[in-house]
């Protein structure tokens, strides 16, 4: 008997803790996400790490940049987490020290750190990891873990995730002391960085309907003589009212 959980056994999980809207354009990156998650932790040879948790986090974060209401966040990210059967802690604790690990160290050190293969010495706390995965010829590589190393790669120094040549260098290294596949680790990362330029875009033309919409309902209001102010005194918000299908 297979008790494989199913794409649609997380989904309804996950809408059955999180039973607030999300608005469409989110709704869509967290399922994404969802779905993700969920084939890889079904996977036979998928194993968890720090540097696939910071993907993760960093993944989530960056699309979901400009959420309204804010407070709903952490809530959505926590739920995600526990709908694919794994602790959201467990996950926010790695990726803040592999972020303050990282931050100790320029770009030029974490390139060498993570390229030099064997022993990985130097690494610190990271020494196991990196070496689980060196030493695994089945090991699961993933767009989630690519964006770890990116964000590791990021946190040090932005300017080298900035420079094209210099960021597909280092991806080289580092893709060949921990055999990962390079081409595919390029090709997620240059995919990764075109959806972030495209989240940005669709949030600033929901912004910009925002706006508008409230601008028209100003404007009525002035023709009743009724003043209308944001809610509480805050900016416009993206409007979460759409429901999960």
């Amino acid at each position: 008997m297979n008790n494989v959980r199913t794409v649609s056994d997380t989904k309804r999980t996950f809408y059955n803790l999180h039973t607030r809207p999300i608005n469409t354009i989110y709704r869509r990156v967290v399922e994404e996400l969802m779905v993700e998650m969920h084939l890889l932790s079904v996977n036979i040879d998928f194993r968890y790490d720090p540097i696939y948790a910071l993907g993760v986090v960093a993944s989530f974060d960056r699309f979901m940049q400009g959420y309204r209401p804010e407070a709903d966040k952490d809530p959505i990210f926590d739920t995600l987490c526990k709908a694919v059967e794994n602790d959201p802690q467990r996950y926010k604790q790695d990726a803040q020290w592999l972020e303050e690990w990282a931050k100790s160290r320029n770009s030029q050190e974490i390139v060498e750190i993570l390229s030099q293969g064997s022993e990985f010495s130097n690494s610190g706390d990271l020494r196991p990891t990196l070496q689980a995965i060196a030493n695994n010829p089945n090991f699961k590589y993933s767009r989630l873990f690519a964006i770890g190393l990116f964000t590791l790669l990021e946190v040090a120094d932005s300017t080298i995730v900035k420079d094209t040549k210099q960021l597909a260098e280092a991806l080289k290294k580092i893709g060949a002391a921990l055999h990962l596949p390079e081409d595919k680790l390029q090709k997620d990362l240059e995919l990764y960085r075109s959806n972030l330029d495209k989240m940005a875009q669709a949030r600033l033309m929901m912004e910009d309907t925002v706006k508008a919409e409230r601008k028209k309902r100003e404007q009525r209001a002035a023709d009743r003589g009724v003043v209308v102010a944001p809610p509480n005194g805050q900016k416009d918000s993206i409007d979460t009212s759409s429901s999960p299908n």
